[in-house]
């Protein structure tokens, strides 16, 4: 049984709060981020953040490894949070969780289409997302099915049925698994979007303002790659999620007609210093041409954490952005922070072992 059905029932945001406040002291706050740089072995990197991850544990000191690990640890950070939040919270947090189901399913997929075995694709997957989603059995099928045709029909009773059987369907027309990839993306954004519903309304005002920050974000990223690969412009169209934070279908639609990055960077930047909104970010932290979407995304995250972060005495709203916090912020940590550094170092060992 998933953690959804055996942990305790909370009876209030009360709650919620004292513990989030625990968790909240494995987030490396800037300082600890800056320290980071400061290092050059590899193991002395990792005996450095093992403190904020607790038992994180990996086989070698290799990239895939020690990512393996690290989003594992996030993951049993994220239960741990779903046992202290009411249940209005957990359905986000089940909708959040998501992104890691779809990064099982791409994996078995993939896995599917290079003959991989049984034991191989049960090896590619996180298999602790699908105990908290209670999704265990879905998995294990999944990874016993031998074919994409198999596969399809097994996806008919899900939610990733239409996106799995058009994303194939392009695949084996194209030999290209980028649609398949990008069609589940986007589900994922669509479902967010789709599930604020069931919120109330303190819940849907921090979260809504999440979801459009991720949909631009995945927007703007989609463009980006379409520009450097050259996909049609009309795959991109229909690849695109409902947002308007910063960016309406106007503007994308402009940024789409671009044909290199140096064009898209300058209206990208010129119409961020038009909207007032988010002007002043900008001027503190400027977009960076070589690592463009994530500067971008660090610089909304700014953004998101100001517009609330006045607004704390309230013991719900206090609730809700903890958790969200320790999320977004602890996510961030590992791809911005942790893997662009160990990539750093393992790239400059190399160098010297050549």
């Amino acid at each position: 049984m998933g953690v959804f059905k055996t942990s305790i029932i909370v009876p209030s945001y009360a709650y919620t709060v004292i513990k989030i406040g625990f968790l909240k002291q494995l987030i490396m706050n800037e300082e600890t981020l800056q320290k980071l740089d400061e290092i050059t072995e590899i193991r002395e990197f990792v005996d450095f953040i093992s403190r904020y991850y607790p038992g994180l544990n990996f086989n070698t000191y290799v990239i895939e490894d020690i990512e393996k690990a690290l989003f594992h640890n996030y993951i049993k950070l994220i239960g741990k949070i779903i046992q202290y939040s009411p249940s209005n919270m957990r359905i986000f947090l089940r909708d959040y969780l998501m992104k890691y189901e779809i990064m099982n399913i791409k994996s078995v997929i993939l896995g599917t289409i290079l003959g991989m075995s049984v034991t191989e694709k049960s090896l590619m997957v996180n298999k602790l997302v699908e105990k908290y989603l209670n999704h265990t059995d879905f998995i294990n099928e999944l990874i016993e099915i031998p074919s994409l045709d198999e596969l399809q029909l097994f996806m008919r009773s899900t939610k990733y049925n239409k996106v799995i059987r058009e994303g194939i369907l392009y695949f084996k027309n194209t030999n290209e698994i980028f649609v398949l990839e990008t069609f589940l993306d986007q589900l994922y954004y669509n479902n967010m979007k789709r599930d604020m519903k069931h919120l109330n309304m303190k819940e849907k005002m921090l979260i809504s303002l999440y979801t459009e920050y991720i949909s631009e974000i995945y927007n703007l990223n989609l463009i980006y790659r379409g520009i450097i690969n050259n996909v049609d412009r009309n795959l991109i169209l229909q690849l695109l999620v409902d947002s308007n934070l910063f960016f309406d279908k106007e503007i994308f639609l402009k940024l789409m007609s671009l044909t290199n990055i140096e064009d898209f960077t300058l209206l990208l930047n010129q119409h961020l210093r038009n909207n007032k909104e988010i002007r002043s970010y900008l001027l503190r932290s400027p977009l960076n041409q070589e690592h463009l979407i994530w500067s971008l995304e660090k610089l909304y995250l700014q953004y998101y954490f100001k517009t609330f972060e006045m607004k704390l005495d309230d013991i719900e709203y206090q609730a809700i952005y903890k958790i969200l916090e320790v999320l977004i912020k602890k996510d961030k940590e590992i791809r911005l922070y942790i893997l662009p550094k160990i990539v750093d170092i393992l790239h400059e060992k190399y160098q010297l072992l050549k």
